[in-house]
């Protein structure tokens, strides 16, 4: 499988998000089978479930200066793992 990034609407992930939370299933897993059906090929893979993954996408953080973490992973990254100073 290839990783691959892709941006959507507001109203599309919103409806997207609503679908997967529904089917119990990952937005991901509804990407990629929608566009195997469109395309004509085979969805490979067992399909997943959330549920099975109950913590996934349940706490919340403070993201600071860092927010949006899903844009700015590796300044985040740095500055977790950077030698704290001592006052």
């Amino acid at each position: 499988m290839k990783r691959t990034q892709i941006q959507l609407d507001e109203q599309t992930h919103a409806a997207l998000r609503r679908l997967a939370y529904e089917r119990g299933t990952s937005m991901a897993s509804i990407i990629r089978d929608t566009l195997a059906r469109s395309l004509g090929t085979k969805a490979g893979g067992k399909p997943k479930s959330v549920r099975r993954y109950p913590f996934v996408g349940a706490g919340r953080s403070d993201q600071k200066s860092r927010g949006p973490v899903s844009e700015r992973h590796d300044e985040a990254l740095v500055e977790a793992l950077a030698p704290k100073t001592r006052r």
